[in-house]
């Protein structure tokens, strides 16, 4: 089974690093989100990859192209032009390299990919956030259900404390960033099956994934979603990559499942 991953936006919101460098290219310990990602799959047994290419899609392609070089010990004789590369263990990555466009949007995108994943099952997800989510467990939920297609969901903290007070202004409970207000978001990781293509008719290079193609797939009835209660994060803004980054240097990164 293939996997399909979204690494063709701009990334605005960290303009920081991304006006050097696509947004799956931000460095989390030394490796691309992208890398880390793709790790993830990688423990399931998932190594063959399509990335949806678009902003500065030549900083992927060199990063894959030369992905042994960066991974391994190489001694270099300037005088005779020799490059000896020093034996490494590599990821067993197959990657697929696709230029969906400088601005189509996700929907387009993904539409474009459809002759690399032909009529099979693939899954999906965006190249910008990492979870401690079971794979395989999302695939069986997905083959059990026999949906076209399946997203995973997750219940973000509160952005605030919860206080409740007593008459007289005493704080009688507190709660520091308490579990969402029961409402479950989108938090990608998708299995899909090749009919979902036929929401895809027509021109999508502006049209949002979210926004049309799956909310017609849900409508449909065709969309089932799994649980994620564990660690989810997104990398939408410098913070995110900070905190992503404190997490990998103490050691204690949840997504860090290999």
């Amino acid at each position: 089974m293939k996997v399909v991953l979204l690494a063709g936006g701009l990334g605005t919101r960290l303009m920081e690093e991304t006006e050097a460098r696509p947004k799956p290219m931000v460095e989390i310990g030394g490796k691309p989100i992208l890398w880390h990602i793709m790790k993830i799959y990688e423990t399931y047994g998932y190594n063959d990859f399509v990335l949806c290419l678009g902003y500065k899609a030549q900083s992927i392609k060199e990063y894959f192209l030369n992905y042994y070089l960066y991974n391994s010990d190489v001694t270099i004789e300037l005088e005779r032009n020799k490059v000896d590369v020093h034996f490494s263990n590599s990821e067993s990555f197959k990657v697929t390299l696709v230029d969906t466009g400088l601005t189509t949007n996700t929907a387009g995108r993904i539409k474009r990919i459809k002759k690399y994943v032909q009529d099979e099952t693939f899954m999906l997800t965006y190249g910008d956030g990492v979870a401690d989510i079971n794979i395989k467990e999302l695939v069986e939920f997905h083959q059990s259900h026999k949906k076209l297609a399946t997203l995973t969901t997750i219940q973000i903290p509160g952005r605030f404390g919860n206080i409740e007070m007593g008459e007289n202004g005493e704080v009688e409970h507190f709660i520091e960033k308490p579990q969402g207000d029961g409402m479950w978001i989108n938090g990608g990781f998708f299995v899909l099956e090749p009919g979902i293509f036929k929401y895809l008719e027509g021109d999508m290079d502006d049209i949002q994934w979210e926004k049309k193609p799956l909310k017609e797939i849900a409508e449909d009835g065709q969309l089932s979603a799994y649980k994620h209660s564990g660690f989810w994060k997104p990398m939408d803004a410098m913070r995110d990559r900070i905190e992503l980054e404190q997490l990998w240097s103490g050691g204690n990164a949840p997504w860090k499942i290999w």
